[in-house]
């Protein structure tokens, strides 16, 4: 008998950390945190992190396990994610992965493709022509090396588009050629769980988090980490708007509402892309207390 993986996904902010927590707690075990930002240890409050007493409850991994500065991707989580689970299943039956990191969680249950291995000189090279230029040039000669990805990728996310050049540069090839999408065999069962809310609730839950995050002193963090604030990692909603406030581009309380309705923009590109996926089974948070007994019978 395969051991078990049960995901606990959905949009940010809508209680995935509680439930997981839940099911956790219940099949005695230990959970993976499928969060792309939560695993740098330099964002601890923009990041949502699980709080001390959530911790204690229940181990965690991959929270705050590297630096902003260190080269992480999904490809890399998938690899130690793995190596994680063939510990964790030496002890339990069922481990819990929870996150809304749409590429990590997919990395994890399906696999992702195998893509060379990036020179570290032309990675050096992309890196310090994004610092000085911007991504628009970046933009301009993917559109020429790899207009099927192109016109595919999230134009405003530079860790794509940078990942994508490097391929390019490095195999004389487009970085589209490597993706076959075949989904890979894994030694576990694979249970997902996806949660939502209505609209209305979910939004109210993402704008009380955000005034959450600032009175734990967001902006101070941000403050902190703006001589950094170039690096990839740091181009998140929550930190990016605070920049820009530091900038002066924009008032404080402008820049408070920016990052409510970046999240919420970015809930709905989630709520999106997970949608496309037959196999989670939704529950509405007003129904969690169905989520436990659902596990069970799948696993019987």
């Amino acid at each position: 008998m395969k051991p078990y993986l049960v995901v606990v996904t959905g949009p940010t902010a809508i209680g995935k950390t509680s439930v997981s927590i839940d099911i956790a707690q219940h099949f005695k075990t230990e959970i993976i945190s499928a969060d792309s930002r939560q695993l740098f240890k330099e964002m601890v409050i923009g990041t949502a992190v699980p709080d001390h007493d959530e911790l204690q409850k229940v181990p965690h991994h991959f929270i705050h396990t590297h630096s902003i500065f260190d080269y992480y991707n999904a490809s890399r989580f998938e690899s130690d994610v793995l190596d994680k689970l063939s510990l964790l299943y030496k002890s339990y039956k069922v481990v819990v992965m929870t996150g809304g990191s749409m590429m990590y969680v997919d990395a994890v249950c399906n696999g992702i493709d195998e893509l060379p291995a990036i020179d570290f000189r032309i990675r050096e090279q992309v890196v310090e022509q994004f610092e000085k230029e911007g991504l628009e040039p970046l933009l301009i000669e993917l559109k020429k090396l790899d207009p099927e990805y192109y016109g595919q990728v999230d134009q405003k996310n530079p860790k794509r588009i940078m990942h994508a050049i490097e391929i390019c540069r490095m195999t004389g090839t487009s970085f589209s050629s490597f993706r076959t999408n075949q989904k890979k065999e894994r030694p576990f069962e694979v249970i997902k769980i996806g949660l939502t809310a209505s609209r209305d609730i979910l939004y109210d839950r993402i704008n009380r988090r955000v005034d959450a995050m600032v009175e734990s002193g967001l902006e101070e963090e941000a403050r902190q980490l703006y001589d950094h604030r170039n690096n990839n990692a740091l181009n998140t909603v929550g930190y990016r708007e605070w920049f820009d406030y530091f900038d002066g581009l924009m008032s404080r309380e402008e820049a408070i509402e920016k990052i409510k309705s970046n999240t919420r923009r970015y809930a709905r590109k989630q709520q999106t892309w997970f949608k496309r996926d037959p196999d989670i089974q939704w529950f509405d948070t007003a129904d969690k207390d169905l989520i436990i007994p659902y596990i069970l019978q799948k696993m019987n």
